[in-house]
C-alpha cells in the first residue's frame, strides 16, 4: 500500500504540472512519514499522526521552513491521495529571508574582465545580461533565440513555465555565431549534452578569485544583479517581474501581445555597462 501511495502521489503531482524538484521533495517527506507510521495501515492515518511526525521533526531541530514543506507534502498525501480531511492549524516559524546578494556594476565589469575564455565569458555575460538562472542558461538551444526581435525563450523554467528574456544587443553577434556552430545546445558539454551547472559554478568561482573582489561568487548573484540594476535604473517593476518569471507569464509563444513591445524596448543592464566603458577586454570577447 505504501508503494501505491508513492506511485499515485508522484503521478498526480506530475499531472498537475508541479515541478520535478517539488515532486522529489514531497516524496522524501512522505516516505519518512510512512516509516514513522509503519505500524498503521494508510486507512488508519489521521491528522494526529501527521502532527506527531511534524513535532518529532521539530524536536530534532529541523527549520521552520522545512517543517512547512513537510506539512504541505503530508497534507497533499492525506487530502488528494487518501481523500481524508486534514486541517492542522499550525504554521512553523520560517528562518528570516536573506537579502539577495548582488554585485555592483563595477564589480560585474571586474568579473567579466577576469574571464579570458570567450565561451565562458559569454555564458556569464548572458546570465547577467538576461537575468537567467544557471540551469536555464546551460539548457538554451539555438531554437530558443529570436535574434530579429532580440528576444529569447526559457523553456520549462521554474514551475514548468516558459518565459521570454531580452537578448543584450552587445551579445547578439557572438550568440549568433555560437548558434551557427550548434546543432542543439548553445553551450554544449560532453556526450552531446549541455554544459553542466557544476562547470559554470566553477567558471564563476575562478572568475571571482581572479577578479580579486574578496567575495565568494555563485551564478545566481548575476540574476540578482540584473534585477537590482534594472530597478535602480527606474525600469517598470511589472516588466522586470515578467522577465524574471515572477508574475505568472503565459507559458506559450502567445505571451502577452501587449507586453511584448515593452519587453523589446527594455535594455539589458549589460548594454549600459559596456556602452559606457569601452574596455579592451569587452571588445576582444565580442570580436
Amino acid at each position: 500500500m505504501a508503494v501505491d501511495i508513492i506511485y499515485n502521489m508522484r503521478r498526480e503531482m506530475l499531472r498537475r504540472g508541479m515541478s520535478r524538484k517539488t515532486v522529489k521533495t514531497y516524496l522524501i517527506y512522505v516516505k519518512k512519514f510512512l516509516l514513522f507510521a509503519k505500524e498503521k495501515s494508510p486507512r488508519e492515518f489521521s491528522k494526529k499522526d501527521v502532527r506527531a511526525f511534524l513535532y518529532r521533526m521539530q524536536e530534532k531541530g529541523v527549520s521552520g521552513s522545512t517543517l512547512n514543506v513537510a506539512h504541505n507534502a503530508l497534507r497533499f498525501m492525506m487530502v488528494d491521495i487518501l481523500h481524508k480531511a486534514m486541517y492542522l492549524k499550525i504554521r512553523f516559524s520560517k528562518i528570516p529571508v536573506k537579502k539577495p546578494d548582488f554585485l555592483t556594476e563595477q564589480e560585474i565589469k571586474q568579473v567579466l574582465e577576469a574571464i579570458s575564455n570567450k565561451k565562458h565569458w559569454l555564458i556569464v555575460a548572458l546570465m547577467y545580461g538576461a537575468g537567467l538562472r544557471v540551469g536555464e542558461a546551460v539548457r538554451l538551444k539555438k531554437s530558443d533565440f529570436d535574434f530579429e526581435g532580440l528576444v529569447g525563450w526559457v523553456r520549462q523554467g521554474k514551475g514548468g513555465k516558459d518565459r521570454p528574456f531580452i537578448i543584450p544587443e552587445v551579445l547578439e553577434k557572438p550568440l549568433k555565431e555560437l548558434a551557427g556552430q550548434s546543432d542543439s545546445y548553445i553551450f554544449p558539454g560532453r556526450n552531446r549534452a549541455h554544459l553542466s551547472v557544476k562547470a559554470v559554478q566553477e567558471i564563476v568561482r575562478k572568475a571571482g578569485k581572479s577578479s580579486r573582489l574578496g567575495r565568494h561568487l555563485h551564478p545566481h548573484m548575476f540574476r540578482h544583479s540584473f534585477t537590482t540594476h534594472l530597478l535602480e535604473s527606474d525600469e517598470d517593476i511589472s516588466t522586470v517581474q515578467a522577465l524574471l518569471g515572477h508574475v505568472h507569464p503565459e507559458t506559450t509563444f502567445g505571451y502577452s501581445h501587449a507586453a511584448k513591445p515593452r519587453l523589446i524596448k527594455t535594455k539589458s543592464p549589460l548594454d549600459r555597462i559596456m556602452h559606457s566603458d569601452n574596455q579592451k577586454v569587452f571588445k576582444l570577447q565580442l570580436q
